[in-house]
């Protein structure tokens, strides 16, 4: 499962990160109208899409660090983003507005589940019902 999460994580970062940089899905510096982005948003995006897909190719452990990691990372973005109100360019450079901080607080939340979950949870199939229904 946690290979899996950390492929879909890195295709769906990678796709925003692209569409970011494509006009008509980005008018005026919002993604779909909604998120503040600009070229260092956009890359940050990619970045992390390519690390999410590197840790999936390595190993389940490397997979489990990168949601670890990134959703600690990814946590203190939504926090800065939130003590900035929103209006202040993250870092001086990396576009930002509340819509953007909300997800990043999602991904943050996703990601350490996934990343400190023990190991039974992560480990846990769906099982058919034995015996007639």
């Amino acid at each position: 499962m946690i290979i899996t999460m950390a492929k879909v994580f890195g295709v769906i970062f990678l796709l925003v990160g692209i569409l970011g940089f494509v006009p008509g899905v980005t008018n005026n510096g919002h993604l779909l109208g909604i998120f503040h982005v600009n070229a260092a948003h956009n890359l940050v995006h990619i970045v992390t899409g390519v690390a999410a897909l590197i840790a999936a190719g390595i190993s389940y452990r490397a997979a489990r660090n990168y949601f670890r990691i990134f959703g600690l990372i990814y946590g203190l973005v939504a926090v800065l983003g939130f003590v900035t109100g929103g209006t202040e360019p993250l870092l001086g450079i990396i576009a930002n507005n509340t819509a953007d901080n909300w997800l990043h607080a999602v991904i943050a939340a996703v990601s350490l589940a996934l990343g400190f979950a023990p190991e039974h949870v992560l480990q846990m199939k769906s099982r058919a019902p034995s015996g007639p229904v």
